[in-house]
């Protein structure tokens, strides 16, 4: 029920009044729905200078005139209505908004998102990199764009960090999907589609861990994700295969069986390895390689041992055939290139799959490095920083002792030797 008599409401809600309470709302509402300041009201009509002279008690002439909002509230508790200024404008409807603390809230839920983040990256493995903060510092500066509440905004800065921890993070290993990527972080694929204020976001950050300029094209955005290792789509990352035959009456088990028989390497995508019904008999070994030329010599060669290879990085895809074979009771022998980097991913696949190293002891190192001296062959500098084989604590400082690099091509005849025989 109104606290206003229907007779007093009548009157204050005539045109006389209408462009004065219009003044007197706004004034309120941006100073804290206080009665205090004051109101400057000009051009007015003859009809607003009576009815405005009738509600203030004091006679008007002119055309424009100054209220003291806290003596217009104290002459309303006189008057008839009874009530002071601020029960007065709620009881005319609509209701007051106090637009000094909506202010205030909405730069505490902004400066929210802002200490949140902060908070995102500190926790996170990217804390000791130099880049983070530029990062930072440029979301900053550019803001929220506009119709992104605080709290979703707040929730999609921490997928960014999640998605660039997953990219930058000392726990990266191997290509990723760009679908597969959106789903682990989103869980949806479509969550780091061009355009997107999260793929943004992210391509931001890559773009400055890796030193180089934001694109403004689609085709420089692609290529901003190949620098991490992302593919867009489950069907572009691929992993080399050779002599596989799987159990099952499918197509696809049908299929690499037949290119087994023919001696052919079979490139199987992430979609393939989804619907693949990967039944090996227990126990059968498969050979791991890093580089393909070792697949195209043992099919030129028939060799009839399985062979899987990881093609240098060894994306996402790679892992997941290998654990499928391992579950299925498969084990594992491995071989890589003698040099640093071949070092760490053979320590990573071997321990990952309890492989044993294949021709990767210091002897095979020091026969491999002498033969090739013997033969004239160009040696390759062992460059970057020294590490730790896992399966022989002699590698490491025999490779350091001679500083030459071997890749797989200089083993080549011992491996498809070795491929050759039954296991």
């Amino acid at each position: 029920m109104s606290g206003l008599p229907s007779a007093t409401r009548d009157w204050l809600t005539g045109p006389g009044l209408t462009r004065f309470w219009e003044g007197v709302r706004r004034r309120l509402e941006s100073n804290g729905v206080q009665a205090t300041g004051t109101l400057r009201l000009t051009a007015m009509n003859v009809q607003e200078r009576n009815d405005l002279s009738l509600l203030l008690g004091k006679p008007l002439t002119g055309t424009a005139v100054t209220i003291r909002l806290d003596v217009l509230d104290a002459r309303l508790r006189a008057s008839a209505a009874g009530l002071g200024l601020r029960q007065t404008l709620e009881e005319l409807g609509p209701p007051l908004t106090d637009r000094r603390a909506a202010r205030a809230d909405a730069a505490a839920r902004r400066e929210q998102v802002w200490s949140s983040l902060t908070s995102s990256l500190d926790a996170s493995p990217l804390a000791d990199q130099e880049w983070p903060r530029q990062w930072y510092d440029l979301l900053r500066r550019a803001g929220v764009p506009r119709g992104v509440t605080p709290e979703a905004a707040t929730w999609t800065l921490q997928q960014a960090v999640q998605v660039l921890t997953a990219l930058l993070g000392p726990e990266r290993d191997g290509a990723l999907g760009r679908g597969e990527l959106a789903a682990m972080a989103t869980g949806s694929a479509h969550g780091l589609d061009d355009g997107t204020w999260l793929a943004r976001l992210v391509q931001r950050g890559v773009a400055l861990a890796h030193g180089t300029e934001f694109p403004d094209d689609a085709a420089g955005r692609r290529a901003l994700w190949r620098l991490v290792s992302v593919t867009p789509d489950g069907v572009s990352s691929t992993v080399l295969t050779y002599g596989l035959r799987p159990d099952g009456e499918g197509w696809r088990e049908r299929a690499l069986r037949e290119r087994a028989d023919h001696h052919a390497e079979a490139h199987l995508t992430p979609r393939d390895l989804h619907d693949l019904r990967l039944q090996l008999p227990a126990g059968t070994l498969i050979r791991i390689c890093e580089n393909p030329r070792v697949v195209e010599a043992a099919a030129d060669a028939a060799c009839v041992q399985p062979i899987v290879c990881t093609s240098g990085s060894a994306a996402t895809v790679v892992f997941t055939l290998l654990d499928a074979l391992a579950a299925t009771g498969c084990r594992f022998a491995y071989h890589g290139d003698f040099d640093w980097p071949g070092i760490a991913l053979a320590n990573r696949v071997i321990r990952r799959y309890q492989a044993r190293p294949w021709r990767m002891g210091t002897a095979d190192y020091e026969h491999l490095a002498a033969r090739s001296r013997a033969e004239d062959i160009p040696q390759l500098a062992l460059d970057g920083q020294p590490v730790d084989a896992d399966w022989d604590s002699d590698l490491a400082p025999a490779m350091t002792a001679l500083g030459v690099a071997l890749h797989e091509e200089a083993t080549l005849d011992l491996l498809v030797a070795d491929l050759s025989r039954q296991a």
